[in-house]
């Protein structure tokens, strides 16, 4: 069950958890600046004995052991506050990357839902802006509050110490203080939070602008792009400002109460009740380390503006880390499988309050080894039936069972192992040719496997032409490549991967002529001998498919094989061979 993450308490808490796990590093760090503030506390008492006694007495003794307890002060603070800085960015950024890759690991195992209903922009501002806000809230705001504690204590109690009288009378300013605190706090949180949001959108709109740029450029998209882009700016400014102005304020709040407490200390030394009892030296002592108290007071003000955005950020963080992953509750992991799959009655929709099903009671069935078109209108549920088989989704009703063994009885892992895909959209990552080939397979894989299941997806052709052939690297999706070089590259892929199932969506319609006949004779080597279901886009595709099922409006219409269903004079795909094939035939 996860931890409630509802309120500051509950959050910080859990962070102090991911500290706890680097508990010796955080300890260390906490007894350095214990001897900073000690060694702060130990200079200003010193003032006592060096004003009384070597400046204003009438018989002055110069003695060495002052001086020398003073530069003993001050290597306590140099030490004390190398070792606090350092210890505390040491267990920050550790704190950043253990949180980074705990919701990076949650997003490799979220479901294919999830990613629906969010933008990147969104996901991306959460990895890496706000795991940054948690760093600061989590370490460098807490050790600084430690240290700044730990110096008010020690300057608190020399005054204590010297005039316990004068202390206790300024202490009264102490409540005014926390009330400052308390009351502006609620509102950084806020800001804080809607801060973040702001940061998510500005990312999102930047990823759309950079991934987008030929359709903004094309479509003369500029202008309203900086709109946007200018709205949302100006909206975190204005955010900002707000932020920066309440902590001004509660800082400007600290400063009056300081002021105050200066008046009187001022008032009581010159009155009657204490002139008698406090020296030149204890005057200094306690004026001193009161005056040094305001800037830690001031940073102790300002630490909860860190620390509300740090509860903000981690509040998201935790959302995600506390997500629910894919259901993976089965435990059949067979080695070899058949590669019979059948749809009993399935449903699918994609969120609980959607009427109308995405898939309605779709039954069929896929023979090992068999090809299986699917064609239909677009959104009649063709990509949704084809994600059902590696479970990025799950049915609402019905099951789909593979070699009569229900899917949800599978280990993930293993059921995936035997799917092979080449999707519509081809992802390639930022390496070399030769390792997004291998992506996936088998460590031991050999450069000359890599290179057959080149040649088999006909992508030597371009490979070789490359300054370092299968060790070009590729840039970031690939940019180097063309549509059609990405899909042999991608057909390569699951031929080296040789799953007995294949998933495959041909996408090759928006291909230049030369690009298609490259990208056909590739498919014409990865779809044999295995269990296909595909999404046609070719014409040769679906005549030579085992079975062409056709969907409308989420149901199967029609099934049979190309010439069957050509019979049917007002079938329906008759009537989408004559719109959608018989040009590409004629010019064929």
């Amino acid at each position: 069950m996860s931890q409630s993450t509802t309120t500051p308490t509950s959050i910080y808490r859990r962070l102090l958890g991911y500290i706890l796990a680097h508990r010796a590093i955080f300890a260390l760090s906490i007894f350095a600046v214990a001897l900073d503030a000690a060694g702060q506390g130990l200079f200003f008492y010193l003032l006592r004995p060096l004003i009384d006694e070597t400046i204003v007495a009438s018989d002055p003794v110069f003695s060495w052991w002052l001086p020398g307890l003073v530069m003993g002060a001050v290597a306590l603070r140099i030490v004390g506050n190398f070792g606090g800085v350092y210890g505390m960015e040491w267990v920050g950024r550790r704190l950043i990357a253990d949180m980074r890759q705990d919701v990076f690991g949650r997003y490799l195992g979220l479901p294919s839902a999830y990613f629906d209903q969010r933008s990147p922009g969104q996901m991306i501002s959460v990895i890496s802006y706000n795991a940054e806000q948690v760093a600061q809230g989590a370490t460098t705001a807490l050790i600084g509050a430690i240290r700044d504690t730990l110096t008010v204590v020690a300057l608190v109690g020399v005054m204590l110490i010297q005039s316990w009288r004068l202390t206790l009378a300024m202490l009264l300013l102490a409540p005014v203080i926390l009330l400052v605190v308390s009351v502006i706090s609620v509102r950084f949180r806020r800001l804080s939070g809607r801060i973040q949001h702001s940061m998510g959108d500005v990312t999102h709109l930047t990823e759309e602008a950079v991934n987008g740029h030929e359709v903004i450029k094309v479509y003369g998209g500029q202008a309203h792009e900086a709109n946007r882009f200018g709205e949302e700016t100006e909206s975190n400014r204005q955010l900002h400002l707000k932020l920066a102005a309440t902590q001004l304020v509660s800082s400007s709040l600290i400063q009056l109460a300081a002021g105050a407490a200066v008046v009187i200390l001022l008032v009581l030394a010159a009155s009657d009740w204490l002139r008698d009892s406090v020296s030149a030296g204890i005057f200094m002592s306690v004026l001193a380390a009161m005056v040094a108290c305001i800037p830690p007071l001031k940073r102790l003000t300002k630490l909860h503006v860190v620390i509300e955005k740090a509860v903000a950020a981690a509040e998201s963080i935790f959302e995600i880390i506390d997500s629910p992953t894919e259901t993976n509750e089965g435990r059949f992991a067979p080695d070899k499988i058949a590669g019979n799959i059948e749809f009993e009655n399935v449903s699918f929709r994609y969120g609980p309050d959607e009427t109308a099903p995405v898939l309605d009671s779709v039954s069929l069935e896929l023979k090992p080894g068999s090809l299986t078109a699917v064609v239909g209108r677009s959104g009649s549920g063709k990509s949704t039936l084809m994600k059902l088989l590696p479970r990025f989704y799950e049915p609402s009703e019905g099951r789909v069972l593979l070699d009569g063994v229900d899917l949800v009885d599978y280990e993930l892992g293993a059921l995936r192992a035997h799917i092979g895909l080449v999707s519509q959209h081809v992802v390639l990552f930022n390496d070399t040719i030769a390792a997004n080939i291998a992506y996936g397979a088998d460590r031991a894989t050999s450069k000359d496997q890599i290179k057959q299941a080149a040649e088999n997806a006909y992508a030597m052709e371009f490979i070789d032409r490359l300054p370092e052939g299968l060790d070009t690297r590729l840039g970031a999706g690939g940019v180097l490549l063309s549509g059609g070089q990405k899909q042999r590259l991608a057909i390569a892929r699951a031929i080296l991967k040789d799953a007995p199932i294949l998933l495959l969506d041909e996408a090759t319609s928006a291909l230049d002529a030369e690009s298609e006949q490259w990208v056909q004779k590739a498919l014409d080597n990865l779809i044999v001998d295995r269990t296909c279901l595909v999404i046609a886009h070719q014409l040769s595709t679906i005549q030579r498919a085992d079975q062409v099922i056709v969907l409308d409006q989420g149901r199967v219409v029609e099934a049979g094989t190309h010439a069957s269903l050509m019979a049917m004079e007002q079938g329906l795909y008759r009537h989408l061979y004559h719109l959608q094939f018989e040009a590409a035939s004629v010019h064929a």
